[in-house]
């Protein structure tokens, strides 16, 4: 009797693994494999010069020395990180308004869903599309010069993409008008999965909805405000499509705008596979350690 009903257990656990293999072989072939070819690729000397190709030559740590070593590695960094602050924190914090607004229901707003429909339509508009409309909107000769200048609130057309902070805003105001609306259907969906007896019972009490807000929303909101934080970062770090096509690939002005898979990019342009393996290698260790921090900083006890 016992052999049937391991004979069975046996039988259902094949189709349990049938189910599973087209996701382990999709991840085998296409993550696992090149993780690791990436890997072993950044300690080789790998690249074309002219027709000559040179390497594949072991060469060990070398690429990642030269990386730290010519100072551009942590200038693309900086540049990332302060594109993508500029993005988060308004992005943030406008997810945060806005899905308080939308789920509450005391507020009663009308035409709710109309709303939360627009807010998320930037997100389905492709980044390289985003980018060729405000390259066309902010360009020497486009529409808001031209605006600005019959206005007389300047003289003459401004360059946005010849300045350092106008180039870096008009980066960030993207990533920031694509991902909002994705935001706030996360931080709405955590909100109206918060316990509504909650709210009602700190009414009672006499809270303000600021002391609702930062005592009850924000404490439950937690885990869905560290994933939104997580994978933007991830994002953020991942950042390219948008400045690539602003500035036509260069990062200017003064390669102010370069993010670090734009250095990747060129790299691979180059075919100089040893640095651009290394590169990707310090990618995914800088994401996992700053992903481990924020999730720990996150997660803590009070």
């Amino acid at each position: 009797m016992s052999s049937k009903k391991n004979g069975k257990v046996v039988s259902y656990n094949k189709w349990g693994y049938i189910f599973l293999a087209p996701f382990v072989i999709v991840y085998l072939v296409f993550q696992l494999i090149p993780l690791i070819s990436t890997i072993w690729n950044s300690f080789f000397e790998n690249y074309r010069s002219g027709l000559t190709q040179i390497g594949p030559r072991f060469i060990g740590l070398e690429n990642y020395i030269t990386l730290f070593k010519n100072g551009d590695l942590l200038t693309y960094a900086k540049n990332t990180m302060i594109m993508w602050v500029l993005g988060f924190v308004p992005q943030i914090i406008v997810s945060l308004v806005l899905g308080a607004w939308f789920s509450d229901t005391r507020l009663k707003l009308k035409c709710s869903s109309f709303f939360k429909t627009v807010i998320y339509l930037p997100n389905l508009i492709m980044a390289s599309a985003f980018a060729m409309l405000f390259f066309t909107l902010f360009a020497n000769t486009g529409p808001i010069n031209s605006i600005l200048v019959q206005t007389g609130i300047l003289k003459e057309a401004y360059s946005f993409l010849d300045h350092t902070g106008s180039a870096r805003f008009l980066v960030a105001f993207m990533n920031f008008l694509m991902w909002f609306g994705n935001t706030t259907i996360l931080l709405m969906a955590g909100m109206m999965g918060i316990d509504p007896s909650l709210f009602e019972a700190a009414e009672v009490d006499g809270a303000t909805s600021t002391q609702v807000f930062f005592k009850i929303t924000l404490p439950l909101l937690r885990p869905i405000l560290v994933y939104v934080l997580i994978t933007s970062l991830i994002g953020g770090l991942q950042m390219f499509d948008v400045p690539q096509i602003l500035t036509n690939g260069t990062g200017d002005p003064m390669r102010s705008t370069m993010t670090l898979i734009m250095y990747l990019n060129k790299h691979l342009y180059s075919k100089n596979y040893g640095m651009a393996g290394a590169l990707s290698v310090i990618l995914f260790i800088i994401t996992a350690i700053l992903s481990f921090i924020v999730f720990r900083i996150s997660t803590r006890k009070d």
